[in-house]
C-alpha cells in the first residue's frame, strides 16, 4: 500500500538527525496547511505535513465520524495504523518525533498518542478534542511524562464544549502528561502568531528537539 502524500519542509538529503514534527491538518484541508510552519519553529526542525486519507469538504479527513470530534473506532484505528506504518519508514533518520494536530488533526494526533505514546517525544494539540469513545486506551497515566502543548480559544464555537471539557479534565488530572496549557482569547477556531511563537518556545525547551538528540522511543 502506498504511503501518504506528504509536504516536506526539507529535502531528503537535509533531514538526517533533525527533529521531526508530524503535522496533521484539520477537516477539509490538505497537506499544504502547514507548508509555511517550519521557518517559524526552532532552527533545523523538519516538518512533514501529511494529507489525510479520506476525501471530504473539498479537502481530506482523517476518519469517518458520528459528529464533530467523534471518530468511528474502526476508521481512526485504520488511519493510525497507516500513519504508524509510514512513520516507521522515516523515523530512524530523525532525532525525535513530535506530533502536531489542528482541529480534526488534533483528534487524530490524540489517537496516535493514546494508541502508542512511546512513539513520540511530545505532542502539540490545537483547537480540538481527544478522540473519546473510540476504543482507544485512556487509563490514568497513559501519557505519563509526555510533554503536551494544548492550545485553544475558550470561546471556540466549532468543537463541542462537552468534548473540550472532557479533554481538559483528563489531560490535567489523569493523563500523566507534562501539560502546557495555553488559551488565546479572540482566536476562534484557528492558529495565530502568538500561538505559533508559544509552540516554538515549547519545542525549543524539549531536550530531544535538537539535531543529534536521542531518538524517540518505540
Amino acid at each position: 500500500m502506498p504511503g501518504p502524500v506528504v509536504h516536506w519542509s526539507a529535502a531528503e538529503t537535509e533531514r538526517a538527525g533533525t527533529p521531526l514534527v508530524l503535522a496533521l491538518h484539520g477537516w477539509g484541508a490538505d497537506e499544504r496547511s502547514f507548508a509555511d510552519l517550519a521557518p517559524q519553529l526552532p532552527a533545523g526542525t523538519t516538518v512533514a505535513s501529511v494529507r489525510a486519507p479520506i476525501p471530504a469538504g473539498g479537502g481530506y479527513a482523517w476518519f469517518a465520524n458520528r459528529g464533530i470530534g467523534r471518530p468511528l473506532p474502526d476508521s481512526i484505528a485504520d488511519t493510525a495504523r497507516r500513519l504508524f506504518d509510514w512513520l516507521h519508514t522515516v523515523q530512524p533518520q530523525h532525532s525525535s518525533v513530535t506530533v502536531l494536530g489542528f482541529s480534526g488533526g488534533m483528534v487524530m494526533a490524540g489517537g496516535l498518542i493514546l494508541a502508542r505514546p512511546g512513539e513520540f517525544s511530545a505532542a502539540v494539540l490545537l483547537s480540538g478534542t481527544l478522540p473519546w469513545d473510540a476504543a482507544l486506551p485512556e487509563e490514568p497515566g497513559r501519557l505519563g511524562g509526555l510533554p503536551v502543548f494544548w492550545g485553544r480559544d475558550t470561546e471556540d464555537q466549532v468543537i463541542p464544549a462537552d468534548l473540550v471539557a472532557r479533554t481538559g479534565t483528563w489531560l490535567r488530572e489523569q493523563s500523566g502528561a507534562v501539560l502546557h496549557e495555553h488559551t488565546y482569547p479572540g482566536l476562534g477556531h484557528g492558529i495565530n502568531a502568538k500561538e505559533v511563537a508559544d509552540i516554538r518556545d515549547f519545542l525549543a525547551a524539549l531536550p530531544t528537539h535538537s539535531a543529534g538528540g536521542s531518538p524517540s522511543g518505540t
